[in-house]
């Protein structure tokens, strides 16, 4: 893929300039959204809170991807890295609540600290949406006969 047919949004933050990166890119049916933190207008919200900063976090990929036309739902993957695993309930029950109907594969890791030291939780994500060919949303067909559910009871699992 040529990079013309990549779409870019940036956050504004200082970081984006200083290390060369985007808030997310959108390449072809995907898109890739760095990690976001507990940020909102250019500041740190929510100091100590990590269910809040998880909150936080979780609402700044929500714009992003919505820049690109997706939104949490077209979400396929998720990393969290906190800076404090004994509290991963706070950040675990945060991520249920936004994707509790997506399932997201999920990882979450201790790091040893984050770009500030009052950031507790950073959240990147990968989405997967299907566009035309022109760039403009095409609507999803939920009934695609190659979706497999792994959730529900096949005929063959009577056996």
């Amino acid at each position: 893929m040529s990079p013309a047919r990549r779409r870019r949004v940036s956050s504004g933050g200082p970081f984006e300039e200083a290390v060369g990166y985007s808030r997310a890119v959108a390449a072809g049916d995907f898109i890739f959204v760095s990690g976001c933190t507990s940020v909102a207008d250019g500041k740190i919200v929510h100091e100590g809170d990590m269910a809040k900063q998880t909150e936080q976090a979780l609402l700044n990929v929500s714009a992003a991807l919505e820049q690109l036309g997706a939104s949490l739902a077209d979400v396929v993957r998720t990393r969290i890295y906190v800076t404090d695993i004994s509290r991963w309930n706070e950040v675990g029950e945060a991520h249920r609540l936004a994707f509790e109907d997506v399932a997201p594969a999920a990882t979450m890791v201790q790091v040893a600290a984050l770009i500030d030291p009052r950031l507790l939780v950073e959240i990147e994500v990968e989405a997967h949406r299907e566009f035309s060919p022109d760039g403009d949303e095409s609507e999803l067909d939920e009934t695609r006969p190659d979706m497999i559910r792994i959730d529900e009871p096949s005929a063959d699992d009577s056996i």
